[in-house]
């Protein structure tokens, strides 16, 4: 392993700063600090900025993740969330976020992906409002993944950015592209291959830190802004966290505070008790909020893991259509028309299918009846997980939708309650749903180990937290007997001989496949449940 030490150097550097506040950050990996890749990004500035972060903000990041920690023990002993009576006040004042930049008004159709160079270049090209390029779920942090991501974005934030595939096909950017957004990873993650004053830092804070500052003033110069999404908040104090970043950030590089704008995704249980108090603590930055599907189920699976009347049935029967789902998509579009700001809708995993027209027509069908259903509940845009479904989900926008938002059509007769957002949905739990969560829970980690983090499997886009749903239902139907431990290990052995099978002895052999089974096999048999199935996987990559 290559390790380099680089001092805090720069100009921004008195000489009455501490020995502590100065620091010192160290590069770790394959990736040294010397490379040129990081050297880029990794300037004397750059180091000062990241430092001054960490340092400043993660002392109240560590207490956060603590008080997570406290909330799961109440859960556990039976306590159930409810809106905050601290906050009533803020919930029923009548104050608005800041106005909306013009770049961003219309938000109908989101694309998101991971960072790499022919993702983010078919991603800015699709034709979508919004390209949010993703350093959390659909990334697997690789560090020479994570340093060239970042060099991607520069690019693609000068116009720059350029690709050519092996077969010589070449890709650049159109002059006109989506407006770009950046997901850095959630508070609960670190970057194991920074160092500073000994310690891993704080992924988000690496993520955001890099990006903003490399990019905030050369996108102010070309009429857009420092944008990003905010991953797995489970608190209106770690959205309070979020803005103090912002406040220092914006100061720290001298340019006016609000230019920072933020769309938090409510994929927490926890979060859909404190939309208006999230909102309200990020109200100069806000870019709304986002109905993170997918992440929101397996939450809901992760806190109440241990209450029986909690469980849910096969992933395929919690649709977008069970009550607690509704309800809190019905509560967010509510609360950010209130606050006149954008109610963003969720993903369509689907993804086009080539070979199979009448199987395409159906996919298209059901990405259609979503759309339908969120631009009908009053959302003011969506996302899509493929550039072939951008013109599919604008189609519907565009007839129900005339204007740039429907911001101003309010949902105040809804009337959602803690009961409603609580609600487990009725339905079946099969061998059938069981096989399917481990075939799924397999083939992603094993692709996530490899270093990619977005899989199409069985015609859907998968990311983290799909995997997260499955192999989390797992361990909740072994916890509650719905399964023999026994049971379920004899059908993993089943599954993992069908695609050691499948995918022939050459790609057996150069893939992860063994440690995919043995990662799964540790987390759904483990006595206590492991919060993110990317925690332990990280120390394979």
């Amino acid at each position: 392993m290559n390790e380099t030490e680089l001092s805090k150097t720069g100009n921004s550097q008195t000489a009455g700063e501490s020995a502590s506040e100065r620091g010192r950050l160290q590069v770790l990996g394959s990736l040294g600090a010397n490379s040129p890749e990081v050297s880029k990004l990794l300037t004397p500035a750059a180091i000062l900025f990241l430092t001054q972060l960490q340092q400043r903000f993660g002392a109240t990041r560590e207490r956060l993740l603590k008080d997570r920690i406290t909330v799961q023990a109440k859960i556990d002993a039976g306590w159930r969330p409810d809106f905050l009576e601290e906050t009533r006040s803020v919930r029923a004042g009548e104050w608005k976020v800041a106005p909306i930049p013009q770049d961003i008004l219309d938000r109908r159709v989101e694309i998101t992906g991971p960072v790499d160079r022919k993702m983010v270049i078919n991603a800015l090209n699709s034709g979508a409002q919004v390209f949010m390029a993703d350093l959390e779920d659909s990334h697997s942090p690789v560090w020479e993944s994570t340093v060239q991501g970042h060099l991607n974005l520069q690019d693609a934030v000068r116009k720059i950015l350029h690709f050519t595939s092996a077969e010589g096909k070449s890709y650049s950017l159109h002059e006109k592209t989506a407006v770009l957004f950046v997901r850095p990873r959630g508070w609960h993650l670190v970057e194991k291959n920074i160092l500073i004053d000994g310690q891993p830092m704080s992924a988000s804070l690496f993520d955001f830190g890099l990006y903003f500052f490399h990019n905030a003033k050369e996108s102010i110069s070309r009429g857009t802004g420092p944008y990003f999404y905010l991953p797995k908040l489970e608190s209106h104090l770690e959205a309070r966290l979020w803005n103090d970043v912002f406040v220092f950030a914006q100061n720290e590089v001298g340019i006016p505070q609000g230019t920072i704008r933020a769309t938090v995704l409510i994929e927490t249980i926890l979060a859909a008790f404190e939309m208006d108090e999230i909102l309200y603590e990020l109200k100069d930055h806000s870019a709304g909020l986002n109905c993170g599907r997918w992440d929101y189920i397996f939450s809901y699976i992760k806190k109440f893991r241990n209450d029986p009347t909690c469980v849910l049935p096969d992933r395929a029967q919690v649709t977008m259509d069970v009550h607690f789902l509704k309800s809190y998509c019905q509560l967010l579009v509510e609360t950010c028309h209130r606050r006149g700001i954008h109610a963003m809708g969720g993903m369509a995993a689907q993804i086009p299918i080539k070979n199979d027209p009448d199987a395409n027509r159906n996919a298209l069908d059901r990405v259609t009846l979503d759309k339908k259903r969120e631009v009908n509940l009053g959302h003011d845009g969506t996302w899509v997980a493929h550039p072939g479904l951008v013109a599919v989900a604008r189609k519907v926008f565009d007839e129900s939708m005339p204007g740039p938002n429907q911001i101003n059509v309010s949902r105040e007769e809804w009337h959602i309650s803690a009961a409603d957002l609580l609600r487990a949905p009725a339905g079946e739990i099969t061998e059938e749903g069981l096989r399917k969560n481990i075939n799924i829970s397999l083939l992603y980690l094993e692709s996530w180990l490899r270093g990619v983090g977005c899989v199409p499997l069985y015609n859907l886009m998968e990311d983290a937290a799909t995997a997260e749903i499955s192999r989390a239902q797992i361990w909740q139907w072994i916890r509650h007997g719905k399964f023999t431990k026994e049971a379920v290990l004899k059908i993993l052995a089943e599954e993992f001989r069908k695609i050691e099978l499948s995918v022939g002895a050459d790609l057996y052999r150069s893939g992860k496949y063994e440690l995919a089974n043995q990662v799964l096999t540790k987390i759904i048999t483990s006595h206590e449940f492991v919060e993110f199935i990317t925690l332990p996987a990280y120390s394979y990559l």
